[in-house]
């Protein structure tokens, strides 16, 4: 079946989910072949307009067909976007009947042959309303009734007859079998009635051959006995999903918490896919709504899949799946990306899980890494889809020295959980720990972090916990559909409101208030934390995890919200639970009063929510040109109300549009050309990233990245294309244009400053801003006069020369840290700024590169084993408060960050994946400053 939420995945994501009726149709003549014509009609009594928007009538079909097989499914050429269907496939409305037609012939419509089924829906033009999916077979010689119908499940009293009606279009020759036994058979007839005693599972198969046309239509279905559900204790090894006994690699547990139903059956490639007496699931005997059991014989390490089918007749993949197979999906991924992938399950809808024993674990080289402080993270945001042209794991990880060269200290990846489709921006998941296979194998994504963490880079994880899509089993399985297909929530869904709660939703909003959906969230977050070893998240849309407004209220949304802020609150504990150091981000860009809530919790133990704070706005005026709403001052944590630097400012991210692109398009005279708006990303960079506290950057800003976030594959414009592909930086010779790797080389180099200095790493600082001639002046007392401790950033926003002041805050030699040139200043010298030009001024040069610049009064630092032979770094040290070690190549590149864990004493930390050579070894604290030579063999 082509599922709906794979066709529009990329558009869906800003839009609000489709509304759905179920419409009345028909097809003229009811039997056909593919090369004669046919009349689809839609009753209109049945359709109500007025809810989907609709004006004059349009209407119009959206169309797909599949092969003889009923598989290899494809669009209809003419359809159009979701978000734009194409006049061709509009609907002619019949005022003197109300009813909406189209009139063709399939072959020539669906633009193939050997069509052996077709489907097809009623839509808005728009998507925003769509009818149910609706099917018809191919062929003058069909089943005309089939009762029970072909692929059923059907329960009926041990000993009981069960009665099986057939007929077709033309006279057939008929055969039912049984368990591959014939039990009936009947010649040159147009119907069949026979009634099987039934006492066991009997899988039966009708079968009716047209002798004229040599043509055999089969109908497969099952009648069992009414199951009799068993009632034990679930073993301790077990939980909701898929546990392995740690003991026993030919067994594996199966969990499903499924309140409502009545029988819960699991079918699979070890049971050929069939219902069996022998696989229904027990109830725990301490929560009834748990189904549960234990697949034995199993081979270690072979591939399985398998599904639950429900009493009501729902087939779900288990939602704690951490590998879901969909046959939509993953016939186009390739090899390269994704070797070996377990082949769909021919025959089977919907996705499928995969279970497999005794799975070789991955071999992690870095088992304890360091994460970097959250007041000096530096985040570089990515979508793994537009940043390489390889799309996967591998070219990331070929990438990373590129990353690496920038010297930022975490990655941030947008979702890479199960979402519908392979083009996505990730916001769009069905399966929260299944890693999405369209970027790879889990083993490469292990890789990937792990070699992250070889050089120093923490790996955060975007996550959408606000919502779910239709795919999800938690949604599915307590559905409005009928037929165990695609519906929106039930009124007893365990998980999802059946109408959002706030004004931001997207797809099927998670009720946060209900205990299932919090014991889900915590797994997820076990998930990625413990297998992965990921290093934090970034909560997508946190706005959403209330109970308290609608979908129409965005006051109510934005305003202040208890609840919202004691489940995230919760949700906060859950994840320091299973990391105490993990990082957690909120992107809820709303009032201070609530984001003090999180931002402050808990921050006297080192913890603290951090914020994603959207400044794009003021630094887009400022690099434009304007000084109308160009105040930046938000910037300081303090000005948030935060007790600490947990604000992640940032004048880019996927979500904003690009500042190059506006530069050019809407820039102030000059600044419109790409020379002079390339140069004043540098000293955006300079008045950005040396502000004390996180901060964040978007893939390619340091590049001068142009595209608008709306460009289209065809290089158009339009909101339509937000979430489409993007042109690589890389493909387009960025990194290798002067002009362009002149602002990553400045960047690099301010962030190396940054990071090595710890005058950066306090929180008195002073930012002002609003005159396109901003000045930050950032100072720490605790440092010793001789190293360096004050730091004054000015910059030119104008279009033309000025005259600047940077206000030293006293009289001494001022040194560029840019390029160590100095001047003597006080508080009123001046400089000349060229528009677009900065200046990083310090008391002191950057990064002592030998013992003279060490106070042996304050912080000392001992490499206890030198050379370092067996890659294990071993010091000693005192008086270091907060302390950091950081390792540096001799070019000054940050190699890899280590915290300290007290004041005083010895530690030794991993340098395996460093290259043998010559590096020094900086400790950095609240009280000072050391650095010693360290060789590496």
């Amino acid at each position: 079946m082509k599922k709906f939420y794979n066709l529009i995945a990329i558009f869906i994501a800003i839009l609000s989910f489709a509304q759905s009726q179920n419409v009345t149709a028909s097809i003229s003549p009811t039997s056909f072949n593919e090369d004669e014509p046919i009349t689809i009609t839609f009753n209109g009594s049945s359709i109500n307009e007025s809810t989907w928007g609709v004006t004059n009538n349009a209407l119009y079909l959206w169309a797909w067909s599949y092969d003889p097989n009923d598989l290899n499914s494809l669009d209809c050429p003419t359809n159009g976007s979701w978000t734009a269907s194409n006049e061709a496939n509009k609907l002619t409305y019949n005022a003197g009947n109300d009813t909406y037609t189209m009139t063709f012939v399939p072959k020539t419509f669906y633009n193939r042959t050997g069509i052996g089924r077709i489907g097809f829906l009623l839509k808005t033009k728009t998507g925003n309303g769509q009818s149910q999916d609706i099917y018809s077979e191919v062929g003058r010689f069909q089943f005309s009734l089939n009762s029970p119908s072909n692929g059923s499940v059907n329960f009926i009293t041990s000993g009981s007859n069960f009665t099986i009606n057939y007929s077709t279009s033309l006279p057939a020759n008929y055969v039912v079998k049984s368990n591959g036994s014939t039990i009936y058979t009947a010649n040159n007839v147009s119907s069949i009635t026979t009634s099987p005693n039934i006492t066991a599972d009997n899988q039966i198969e009708v079968t009716a051959t047209n002798v004229a046309s040599n043509t055999t239509l089969t109908s497969k279905f099952t009648i069992s006995p009414t199951p009799t559900v068993q009632t034990a204790a679930i073993p301790s090894y077990m939980r909701q999903g898929i546990s392995y006994d740690p003991n026993d690699p030919t067994k594996v547990g199966l969990a499903l918490y499924a309140p409502f139903k009545n029988y819960v059956h699991v079918i699979g490639s070890f049971n050929n896919w069939q219902i069996s007496s022998n696989y229904i699931m027990k109830r725990d005997t301490s929560n009834a709504n748990l189904y549960w059991i234990e697949l034995t014989g199993l081979t270690p390490q072979q591939v399985y899949t398998f599904q639950y089918r429900t009493s009501d007749g729902v087939k779900v993949a288990d939602p704690y799946s951490t590998l879901v197979l969909s046959q939509d999906d993953d016939p186009f991924i390739s090899a390269n990306t994704y070797p070996g992938l377990p082949a769909y399950p021919a025959g089977q809808q919907y996705d499928v899980s995969v279970i497999q024993t005794a799975k070789p674990a991955y071999n992690w080289t870095v088992t304890d890494f360091q994460k970097p402080a959250k007041q000096n993270l530096i985040i570089y945001e990515a979508l793994v889809r537009d940043f390489t042209e390889g799309k996967n794991w591998q070219a990331m990880i070929d990438k990373i020295p590129y990353i690496k060269g920038l010297n930022v200290n975490a990655i941030e990846l947008m979702p890479v959980m199960e979402f519908d489709g392979n083009n996505s921006w990730g916001y769009n998941p069905g399966f929260h720990l299944a890693l999405d296979k369209a970027y790879g194998t889990p083993e490469k994504f292990k890789e990937f972090i792990d070699k992250c963490h070889q050089n120093g880079i923490a790996v955060i994880l975007d996550i959408a916990l606000n919502h779910a899509t239709g795919r999800s089993p938690l949604e599915r399985l307590w559905s409005t559909s009928t037929n165990g297909g695609y519906g929106d929530v039930a009124a007893n869904n365990p998980y999802f409101n059946q109408v959002p709660k706030h004004a931001y939703n997207v797809f099927y909003d998670f009720n946060h208030s209900k205990t299932e959906t919090r014991y889900y969230v915590n797994r997820v977050l076990e998930q990625w934390i413990k297998e992965y070893k990921v290093d934090g998240f970034r909560w997508d849309l946190t706005k959403g995890f209330t109970q308290n407004c609608t979908a129409s209220d965005e006051g109510c949304t934005g305003s202040y919200q208890q609840d919202r802020v004691d489940v995230l609150k919760l949700y906060s504990d859950y994840q320091w639970a299973q990391d105490p150091t993990s990082y957690i981000i909120f992107e809820h860009l709303g009032g201070d009063q609530e984001e003090q809530q999180w931002a402050n919790y808990k921050v006297n133990e080192g913890k603290g929510v951090m914020m994603w704070d959207n400044l794009v706005g003021p630094y887009n005026q400022n690099t434009m040109g304007y000084d109308s709403d160009s105040n930046f001052n938000r910037v300081d944590f303090e000005n948030h109300g935060f007790s600490e630097r947990r604000n992640i400012t940032y004048g880019e991210s996927h979500d904003e549009e690009r500042l190059m692109f506006k530069n050019l398009a809407y820039g102030n005279g000059s600044v419109k050309t790409l020379a002079t708006a390339l140069e004043r990303q540098k000293a955006y960079g300079a008045v950005f990233l040396t502000v004390p506290g996180p901060k964040m950057i978007w893939q390619f800003g340091e590049l001068g990245y142009e595209f608008s976030i709306n460009r289209c594959e065809d290089g158009s414009i339009s909101n339509d294309c937000r979430l489409s592909p993007k042109p690589v930086a890389f493909t387009l010779g960025y990194d290798t244009d002067a002009a362009r790797k002149s602002i990553y080389d400045t960047w690099s180099k301010i962030l190396q400053i940054k990071l090595s200095s710890p005058v950066f790493d306090t929180t008195t600082f002073n930012v002002e801003s609003g005159n396109l001639l901003p000045r930050t002046h950032i100072w720490k007392d605790a440092l010793a006069s001789n190293t360096l401790k004050d730091v004054v950033i000015v910059a030119n926003f104008t279009t033309s020369a000025q005259t600047v002041t940077p206000s030293f805050p006293y009289a001494t030699t001022w040194y560029n840290l840019m390029d160590n040139s100095s001047i003597s200043g006080n508080s009123t010298t001046t400089v000349n700024l060229q528009p677009g030009e900065f200046r990083i001024y310090g008391n002191q040069t950057a990064l002592a590169t030998d013992e003279t610049k060490i106070d042996t009064n304050k912080t000392s630092l001992q490499i206890v084993q030198n050379p370092a032979t067996d890659g294990l770094l071993k010091i000693r040290y005192n008086k270091a408060k907060n302390g950091q070690i950081n390792i540096y190549d001799l070019n000054g590149k940050l190699v890899r960050s280590f915290g300290l864990k007290s004041a005083k004493g010895d530690e030794t930390f991993s340098v395996n994946g460093i290259s043998t050579g010559n590096y020094l070894v900086q400790l950095k604290s609240d009280e000072g400053l050391a650095v010693s030579k360290l060789i590496i063999k």
